[in-house]
């Protein structure tokens, strides 16, 4: 019951969050932050082999199908130096700062801490750069960053871990644990994506199996190379990408309810994950031990601003070094300004990973001994994730509104699709006078006039989002053209239900003619929302 009333909580919450301006991840935060103190609330505890394993593929997973792998492909170099140098610079400057804060703190027990902080989590910065409408780049960055920069945060975790609790730990091994794991995972991703994709394509005939085989799919690749001891995240990246890059080869209704079930699971996985952050503030602050609760929030103040501040040190160098050293970046890259990268150092919000992570550190360490510090990193961790969320997700849409960064050009971009679409419509014309040579595809007159008629009328769709609009209604013509289609689709749904009621048609019949409805207001709403 607990667990549903978290579900169902958050979710209405995050639903509540989309009326307001305030980012959905900060206010499920805040509203589990309040609920933890409520009387008879029992204790939430972040379990990693819960989260890691079986919420994090699937979100890592529908993140990867919905990011564009050319887009990735042409960004990899700044997609690369955050999601490993920066995370790497994290780790050493966050632990360094630690160590020399802490009293007592073992250098490997904080660099523990800056791998487990290490990592920004971009939801809600990418959430918050689609609706403000940032520059497409920008965007593909922060989403590529998220893809990849969990994978070099945990194995930092893992080799800074070995170290603190007496495991045998070189720089040596250090850096074979994490070639192993990037290597290994993307070489998992490799041998699986195609075979899964030449499944998926062989299961045409049952759209259902298909969209069971997709929910599948994450856990299997991350199982898969955690096993060999490689990196399930980017296993499960590579093949994501790789699947969503491929999806047109798919089932038409296929692609349908997998856009819809994957939607559905990332809504509801991300407001609980960000729920829970919240709610385990009373777990943590109960294991502070000795450190009291004004020396913890003064160590927490420190290590948030080391947090920010080396993102900014870590950005900047790595937007401009480059350019100053190669004629070809600035030659494919001319518009860079100072504010790209103020924004994209401002978004490093922290996450449920850094939670995760944190609560994965063993209680001993292996001669038997507490792990040192140990409720104090939770508690670390607990604050900057916190922190980041409500400083950094608060002020970043009036900073990106402030700096007046170009945003999209959404007349050039109706103009591009119009174009495509006259391309495409073309071909597919063509292919229909060809198609009707064939005595084999013969059809009446006004069947093939309706063809021709639906071509026409897509090509002509995008154009006229470009046009006057109704001087009444404030609508284009295609927003006209939607808007009666919908209402005829309404009044023949009705009398399929009279009909169904007054026995006239039976039930089964009613849903064969209602989905085919579906399927059109389907096609009229993508029209529109495109």
């Amino acid at each position: 019951m607990p667990l549903l009333l978290l579900v169902a909580g958050s979710a209405g919450i995050a639903g509540l969050a989309r009326r307001t301006p305030v980012p959905a991840p900060l206010l499920l935060v805040t509203a589990g932050l309040g609920v933890a103190f409520i009387p008879g609330v029992p204790d939430y505890t972040l379990d990693p082999h819960v989260v890691l394993p079986l919420l994090l593929p699937p979100l890592l997973h529908t993140a990867a199908l919905d990011s564009s792998y050319l887009d990735l492909r042409a960004n990899v170099r700044p997609v690369a130096l955050l999601s490993v140098g920066y995370v790497l610079f994290a780790t050493l400057a966050v632990g360094y700062a630690a160590y020399l804060l802490v009293p007592d703190l073992p250098l490997t027990a904080a660099l523990v801490l800056g791998a487990v902080v290490a990592p920004p989590d971009a939801v809600a910065a990418t959430a918050i750069a689609r609706r403000l409408g940032l520059p497409h780049r920008i965007t593909t960055i922060l989403q590529g960053e998220s893809l990849v920069n969990d994978a070099t945060a945990i194995t930092a975790y893992k080799v800074a871990l070995a170290a603190a609790v007496g495991a045998s730990a070189t720089w040596g091994a250090g850096l074979k644990e994490f070639a192993v794991a990037s290597l290994g995972g993307i070489g998992i991703g490799v041998v699986l994506m195609v075979p899964l994709h030449w499944l998926r394509c062989r299961l045409r005939e049952s759209t259902l199996l298909e969209n069971t085989l997709s929910l599948l799919i994450p856990f299997t690749a991350y199982a898969a190379a955690e096993q060999v001891g490689a990196s399930g995240v980017l296993a499960v990246v590579v093949v994501g990408l790789y699947l969503g890059h491929r999806s047109w080869q798919v089932d038409f209704e296929t692609r349908l309810q997998e856009e819809a079930v994957w939607k559905m699971v990332s809504f509801v996985l991300e407001s609980a994950v960000f729920a829970l952050i919240g709610l385990q503030l009373p777990v943590v602050l109960r294991g502070l031990g000795k450190f009291s609760t004004t020396q913890a929030l003064g160590y927490a103040a420190v290590v948030f601003a080391v947090v920010v501040l080396a993102r900014f040190l870590w950005v900047f160098p790595a937007t401009y070094l480059p350019r100053l050293l190669s004629a070809r970046i600035r030659t494919r890259e001319p518009d860079t300004t100072w504010r790209a990268p103020v924004i994209v150092g401002w978004a490093g919000m922290r996450g449920v990973v850094s939670l995760a992570i944190a609560f994965s550190i063993p209680a001993t360490v292996q001669a038997g001994g507490p792990f040192p510090a140990r409720n104090l990193v939770l508690f670390l961790t607990f604050t900057t994730v916190i922190a980041t969320l409500v400083v950094q997700g608060l002020t970043l849409p009036p900073l990106i509104r402030a700096l007046r960064l170009p945003g999209r050009d959404a007349q050039a971009e109706t103009l591009a699709e119009a174009q495509a679409q006259n391309e495409a419509s073309r071909a597919a014309e063509a292919r229909l006078d060809t198609l009707l040579k064939d005595e084999r595809n013969a059809l009446p007159g006004p069947l093939a006039d309706r063809l021709r008629t639906v071509l026409e009328r897509r090509r002509n769709a995008v154009w006229e989002r470009l046009g006057a609009v109704n001087e009444v209604t404030g609508e284009s013509a295609d927003d006209t053209y939607r808007r009666l289609a919908r209402e005829m689709i309404d009044a023949e749904r009705r009398v399929f239900v009279e009909l169904r009621d007054a026995r006239r048609i039976d039930d089964e019949m009613m849903r064969t003619l209602l989905r085919r409805l579906d399927l059109e207001e389907a096609a009229a709403y993508r029209e529109g929302a495109s």
